[in-house]
């Protein structure tokens, strides 16, 4: 059919090497994690920390205001902007682009963004979502409720570098493609396919996880079957928003974050087992890149 690659621990070595000893605040990343919502305040805050975990220098979240709220008190190494309101609206869009246009300039490019976790799925909330993906000029993660916006119009991401990160469902919503059941072969080809048409790179997520940028294709079998549990969807949007923010090019970022995603899953699912949780995996990170 083609050659695939299939994603080993090497690749690693391509983004971890030794930092110079003049290196300053943000030359490793800006990142800023857009979502949460009144009732969803966990999912921001988990990408946030799995980033910093995998290196980035700097994380700022933006979320309603008792999201953002809670997730300032959750850890002081967060930093929460609180937005009016209970979850995202069209009032919000300025402040959203303000904020990631001076974080560009600050980290003089070194800047990337993470959308959509607990976000919610209100008319309003995809409604702004789909126009602040129409208009930054910065890479992103497309995750969870903001793959729902996006599968309204998949054309606001034209030509963007982005990274959406579905599983079977989300692909589904995205695509209008029904995956579920079929063979891997035929995933692996579908989703290559729907890669080159929205011009993007598609990180599927599943027993097998398919990542295409329509052009290429790569394959990583790591993981756990444990790892269904909530909040490790939001660690891989974290890990691969992180390795962005670095400058790292999308289906390399995807193939890596999806690595290091689910080598520290295995890790916390081994010393956990059946009582892993997602801040498990966060704090199991070290490990992999080490």
């Amino acid at each position: 059919m083609w050659n695939m690659i299939q994603v080993a621990k090497s690749i690693l070595k391509e983004i971890y090497k030794r930092r110079p000893v003049d290196s300053r605040k943000y030359d490793y990343g800006l990142l800023l994690v857009i979502g949460g919502s009144e009732f969803y305040s966990g999912s921001p805050a988990l990408s946030a920390l799995a980033a910093f975990k995998t290196g980035v220098d700097m994380v700022r979240i933006i979320a309603p205001k008792r999201a953002a709220d809670i997730i300032a008190s959750f850890s002081p190494n967060l930093a929460a902007y609180p937005l009016e309101g209970r979850w995202l609206s069209k009032e919000h869009l300025a402040t959203l682009t303000s904020m990631t246009e001076s974080a560009k300039v600050v980290s003089q490019g070194k800047t990337a963004v993470v959308i959509g976790g607990g976000a919610g799925r209100s008319e309003q909330t995809q409604e702004v979502i789909l126009e602040f993906l129409s208009k930054v000029s910065v890479p992103v993660v497309i995750d969870a409720d903001a793959i729902h916006a996006l599968g309204k119009n998949p054309e606001a991401i034209s030509d963007q570098p982005c990274i959406i990160t579905p599983h079977t469902y989300e692909f589904f919503v995205l695509t209008g493609k029904e995956i579920y059941k079929l063979p891997d072969k035929e995933k692996i080809k579908i989703v290559k396919e729907e890669a080159a048409r929205l011009k993007t790179t598609i990180l599927l997520k599943g027993k097998i996880d398919i990542i295409s940028n329509g052009e290429k294709v790569a394959i990583a079998r790591a993981g756990s079957p444990l790892m269904t549990k909530g909040g490790m969807g939001d660690t891989l949007a974290g890990v691969c928003g992180a390795l962005l923010a670095r400058g790292i090019e999308p289906f390399l970022a995807a193939q890596a974050g999806i690595l290091i995603n689910d080598l520290a899953g295995e890790l916390a699912c081994k010393k956990f087992g059946e009582s892993v949780m997602a801040t498990d995996l966060i704090e199991a990170i070290t490990k992999v890149i080490k």
